[in-house]
């Protein structure tokens, strides 16, 4: 029986529906620990150079350990979804909790780099890695496919709130305490969470209890060297290498490691389904991938993180650097993404219970495509941190609608018993597309960029032509993205004229926002292209009896 919130009834471990207080427990767990996985990925964003400075290292230490957070969660997402199948999935959240918990107050007590990559990046990645498959199928177990587009818009909505939310987090905490707060909240988010997984039905595990170890290692090389080639990008080039950069028969590094990685994962799936045929346990079922509707909902979910995690890194670099923000303005300023993000990730399936999902879909990609635009149209350097307000509106709602369909969509397409699998492999694609977003947006960014600067500084008289040549130099070898006070920093320690000044100062205004514009230009088209992968979503909702 469907509750009033519209998240339907939490199903106890002999099925019996228990009341709706404790579905909303239930519900409430599962988006805290959504929410507590995705909190990291933007939390410390704003805080990297005080970070490095407590612990003794450098900015770029401190990015090395986001890095190796992230390939973490790809390298064991899908072995992590098997694991859940095979020792139950509320036992493998918990675990999970329990790794991640230790890894957060271990990076919250950190005296050296050393010990924050363990707690970081090992233990809170291996964390991750078992609870958000588990997540998936918990949802699955423990709400009727006719609720479960509400409960999964829920528990998305929390994930792509902690990111918005991330840098006025991270902002207050650094700005009136210590960043280690902000570990240390997260140790009280596991404790409360163990407290309240109680009120959650697990699902019956697997009767063969073997991991497949060859398909393990395979999957995790496979994605780890993927992704690690993914995020090098900005700093070795993507095809044609940057200069010192590494390089294999004058193509960028970038390019083999990726090459590497899907030759592995072609290995692992390979293996897979040679498993299948010798009627052993696989990591996961290669038919799966044969599913249209999975297929559909997985390459939806590819997009959707791509385009998200693109605006997540340019909408704070304009605020923050282009109009001089602070972290805590900045964060305030996301803030309207996060309202209809929840709006339509609960409001949709309350009131439209039965409405096509591949119509919601079409309309949240839409959404984000209409959001890309006007914000790229709306970027002016005179202009205030509130020109974001209406773009940003208009992609939490895209956001929020494909959030309320997607998770649904992709568990419906295969027998519940295998949605441990199916978690891992979503997660794993969602981590994928982030990776790829950052890194897609963050090249543009920087290659429009250079080549507007250049242009600008080529073009102006007041410029000699020795500056001409030396920004020419630095700029092939990786330019920032600087502030206007910290380019006029650099520029007087260099003892230039006040007239060069001002022309570098205007040059850099202007190349700041037409690299801004190219990177949203690309995510728009990017979005645009999810379009024509829309037809594989379902026109009907799971246990829908309309046909």
């Amino acid at each position: 029986m469907a509750n009033g919130d519209g998240t339907g009834d939490a199903r106890s471990g002999d099925g019996t529906p228990e009341d709706s207080s404790s579905s909303r427990i239930v519900l409430l767990t599962l988006a805290s620990g959504q929410f507590l996985m995705a909190l990291d990925s933007s939390v410390m964003n704003v805080s990297i150079a005080t970070v490095a400075k407590d612990v003794g290292t450098t900015v770029t230490g401190i990015q090395g350990a986001i890095t190796a957070y992230t390939l973490v969660m790809a390298m064991f997402m899908i072995p992590g979804g098997k694991v859940g199948a095979l020792i139950g999935r509320k036992r493998a959240f918990v675990i999970g909790s329990v790794i991640y918990g230790c890894g957060s107050l271990t990076t919250a007590l950190a005296p050296n780099l050393m010990v924050l990559l363990l707690g970081w990046s090992f233990l809170e990645g291996i964390g991750a890695a078992l609870i958000l498959p588990a997540i998936v199928a918990l949802v699955a177990g423990n709400f009727p496919p006719e609720r479960r587009p509400a409960a999964y818009g829920l528990v998305a909505a929390a994930g792509a709130v902690a990111i918005a939310l991330g840098p006025l987090i991270g902002g207050i905490a650094t700005t009136y305490f210590s960043w280690r707060w902000v570990f240390v909240g997260e140790v009280a988010i596991v404790l409360a969470i163990l407290l309240l997984a109680r009120r959650i039905a697990d699902a019956p595990t697997e009767a063969r209890r073997r991991l497949d170890l060859l398909g393990a290692a395979l999957c995790a090389l496979g994605l780890g060297t993927f992704v690690y080639g993914v995020l090098r990008s900005d700093e070795w080039g993507w095809f044609r290498p940057k200069p010192d950069a590494p390089a294999w028969l004058g193509v960028s590094l970038t390019v083999w490691l990726m090459l590497a990685g899907l030759l592995l994962v072609w290995l692992f799936l390979r293996w897979e389904a040679h498993q299948v045929r010798q009627r052993r346990d696989p990591l996961i079922d290669p038919d799966m991938l044969h599913n249209r509707q999975l297929t559909g909902g997985l390459t939806m979910f590819f997009f959707q993180y791509l385009v998200q995690m693109g605006v997540f890194f340019l909408v704070p670099l304009y605020l923050s650097v282009a109009l001089g923000l602070s972290a805590l303005s900045t964060g305030a300023h996301i803030l309207p993404l996060s309202l209809t993000l929840l709006a339509a990730a609960l409001l949709i399936p309350r009131f439209l219970p039965d409405v096509s999902p591949r119509l919601v879909v079409r309309l949240g990609v839409l959404a984000l495509l209409v959001g890309a635009v006007v914000l790229m149209a709306a970027l002016d350097a005179d202009a205030g941190g509130e020109i974001v307000t209406i773009p940003l509106l208009l992609i939490g709602l895209g956001m929020g609608a494909l959030a309320s369909q997607l998770g649904s969509v992709t568990v419906s397409a295969v027998p519940d018993e295998q949605s441990a699998e199916v978690g891992g492999v979503q997660n794993a694609v969602t981590n994928l597309g982030s990776s790829i977003g950052t890194a897609l947006a963050g090249s543009i960014l920087i290659a429009a960029l250079t080549t507007s600067f250049l242009t600008s500084v080529e073009q102006n008289p007041a410029i000699p032509a020795e500056v001409n040549s030396q920004a020419t130099t630095e700029l092939q070898s990786g330019v920032p993205f600087l502030s206007d006070a910290q380019l006029k920093d650099a520029l007087d320690q260099a003892g230039t004229s006040p007239e060069v000044t001002q022309a570098a100062l205007d040059a850099n205004a202007a190349a700041r926002l037409d690299g801004l514009r190219a990177a949203l230009a690309v995510l728009a088209a990017t979005a645009l292209v999810a379009l024509f992968f829309s037809h594989r979503i379902p026109t009907t909702q799971p246990g829908s009896k309309r046909v």
